[in-house]
């Protein structure tokens, strides 16, 4: 997490609200009301063992967690309320949010989005407490965005060399990126998830919000 400091914690620009990720998140950049753990300050909570639990059982953490936001927005809801995603993410090709399957099979469909979109589904849980509660985004959001599209654009610039050269040099370094990068994305999305379920807890004595519409066109 500590590369994160490496760039600017400045409002998003408009350029970087483009995409379907950019525009979800820019909606909530100018919100003042924030998750009370920003993202950095996780792993030195009590939260700690939240994530590392969600990177060492990723894939059932996440189906949990969605359960459990789901519930928090809508109170008994069970499942009745998720879709792929849950509308912020998909709309393209074969991926559909809301037509492909999830109401007959809620819960085989979340533990699919979180093997096949990982990164989507942490994210979209994220999502769906930030938008009931309208949470902003912090200096660590904002970090954590630059971050990760300079680091994913550089892992493919490597990989893209590494393709078109001989040189045993520039794959090792497309080796290294990689790593970083997934490292960077198990510690990312387990300070997420222990995020959303520290808010949800510190909010679960409150009223719900009012329930928003889960599915987005």
């Amino acid at each position: 997490m500590a590369c994160l400091f490496c760039f600017s914690s400045a409002p998003l620009a408009d350029d970087e609200k483009i995409g379907r990720h950019g525009s979800t998140l820019g909606r909530y950049s100018e919100n003042s009301n924030k998750f009370e753990l920003s993202l950095c300050q996780v792993p030195c909570s009590s939260e700690s063992p939240c994530c590392v639990g969600t990177m060492l059982c990723y894939c059932p953490a996440q189906v949990w967690m969605r359960h459990r936001a789901l519930n928090h927005v809508s109170p008994g809801s069970g499942w009745s309320h998720y879709t792929c995603c849950q509308g912020y993410y998909g709309g393209c090709c074969c991926i559909q949010p809301g037509q492909m399957g999830e109401e007959s099979c809620p819960a085989l469909c979340m533990c699919l989005e979180s093997c096949i979109f990982p990164g989507l589904a942490v994210s979209a849980t994220s999502m769906v407490v930030r938008e009931a509660h309208n949470l902003g985004l912090d200096e660590d959001d904002v970090r954590l965005i630059r971050c990760s599209n300079c680091l994913q654009i550089f892992s493919c610039f490597c990989n893209i060399i590494a393709c078109l050269t001989d040189c045993e040099e520039v794959d090792q370094l497309a080796r290294i990126i990689d790593c970083v990068a997934d490292i960077l994305f198990c510690s990312v999305a387990g300070c997420t998830t222990a995020q959303a379920y520290h808010e949800i807890k510190k909010r679960e004595g409150n009223s719900a919000p009012q329930m928003q519409e889960m599915f987005r066109y």
